[in-house]
């Protein structure tokens, strides 16, 4: 039985499932320094988070609750969310390939999980608001979106779309188990708000980078390529290395979700897509050379075939986002790289508690 289930439902501040994740624990830092109550709800599955839980734990002591649990126990999650002033929900399973490897799996996480998380906000009758984490991959492969390959990248033909980004008015397409189980959540927070007056809002994230990511293969691709090359090892690109992304600093995606709470009665039951924009559109060979450049090495970097789901293209446009909170990304991408690269070199050092972690009632 998860020990989060003997908590009663006193007051929890804000919650943040997943709150020792990537994302998760800067946000949770942010709101801890400014003086919010913060209770961490994690399962600890992923490699890293208990890094930064401790690094959480060091930084602010016992003004962070910390709960272990899963989303997928609604049992475990129910006293934790009743007492929540606020919640954000990043837990999730968060890799196509591994969605494709077990499906069930992946929707049991990103759908059920989710459900539960509502459903707990639901019972719990205060209405408190719900901002989710959703991604770029529920527009789908954009198959139907006509490109031109340049010399380091591809490039929509329409100027308006290169110049702006793909805005939130592109049908959903799901495809892929993880852009199902994920669109399927996006769905239903949405309609959380209209079907039960739940203050909800949505982002759907491109590709969020910078301190604290532990990233791979499969999922958190700017962390992996920095980590490999300041390790020596080598980097495996799938397709040619021209697909296009926007990156955003994981800075500008907390001052984003801090401002979508901090507006949630204007911006309710609402998506908004959160990106670099045009300005931080890159193509992984771009992000290559300039990961090449600050190590001052060559990198040792193969070719491997295309992956299921993998866009050719796709960029954020913001502003929408930006109309509404008058938020605006404010890190470039190359200084972004920069912070990733001293955080990395630094990380080996930091100062971390010897104790176990505290899970506190």
């Amino acid at each position: 039985m998860s020990r989060a289930t003997r908590l009663n439902s006193a007051d929890r501040g804000i919650v943040i499932t997943g709150g020792a994740g990537f994302i998760g624990s800067n946000l949770a830092d942010a709101l801890l320094a400014d003086g919010e109550a913060v209770t961490v709800l994690d399962n600890l599955s992923r490699d890293g988070v208990q890094q930064n839980l401790s690094w959480l734990q060091a930084r602010h002591g016992s003004k962070l609750q910390v709960v272990i649990a899963d989303i997928r126990n609604a049992a475990a999650i129910e006293p934790v969310i009743a007492g929540a002033k606020a919640v954000f929900h990043f837990a999730a399973q968060t890799a196509v390939t591994t969605s494709l490897v077990d499906p069930v799996g992946d929707f049991e996480v990103n759908a059920r999980g989710t459900l539960n998380v509502l459903e707990a906000v639901r019972k719990a009758g205060r209405r408190a608001p719900v901002i989710f984490s959703s991604t770029n991959k529920v527009y789908g492969g954009l198959h139907d979106l006509q490109l031109i390959e340049l010399e380091d990248q591809h490039a929509p033909v329409d100027e308006q779309i290169r110049a702006r980004g793909i805005n939130e008015g592109r049908r959903l397409d799901l495809c892929t188990p993880y852009g199902c189980s994920k669109g399927v959540a996006d769905q239903y927070v949405l309609d959380y708000e209209r079907s039960y007056g739940i203050p909800t809002a949505v982002l759907r994230m491109s590709c969020i980078y910078g301190p604290r990511q532990f990233g791979t293969e499969d999922q958190g691709w700017v962390a992996h390529f920095l980590i490999c090359a300041l390790k020596g090892a080598g980097i495996t690109i799938y397709g040619d290395g021209k697909q296009v992304r926007d990156v955003l600093h994981v800075r500008d995606a907390v001052a984003a979700y801090r401002a979508t709470l901090a507006s949630i009665d204007k911006v309710r039951g609402r998506a908004f897509n959160l990106g670099g924009g045009p300005r931080n559109a890159v193509s992984l060979n771009m992000v290559l050379d300039e990961i090449q450049r600050l190590v001052g090495e060559p990198l040792v970097v193969q070719q491997d075939t295309w992956r299921e789901g993998d866009q050719l293209y796709f960029v954020a446009e913001t502003t929408r986002l930006e109309a509404e909170l008058g938020w605006r990304a404010k890190i470039g991408w190359q200084e972004g790289l920069r912070d990733l690269a001293s955080w990395l070199g630094e990380r080996e050092q930091e100062t971390l508690p010897a104790s176990p972690l505290q899970v506190r009632a």
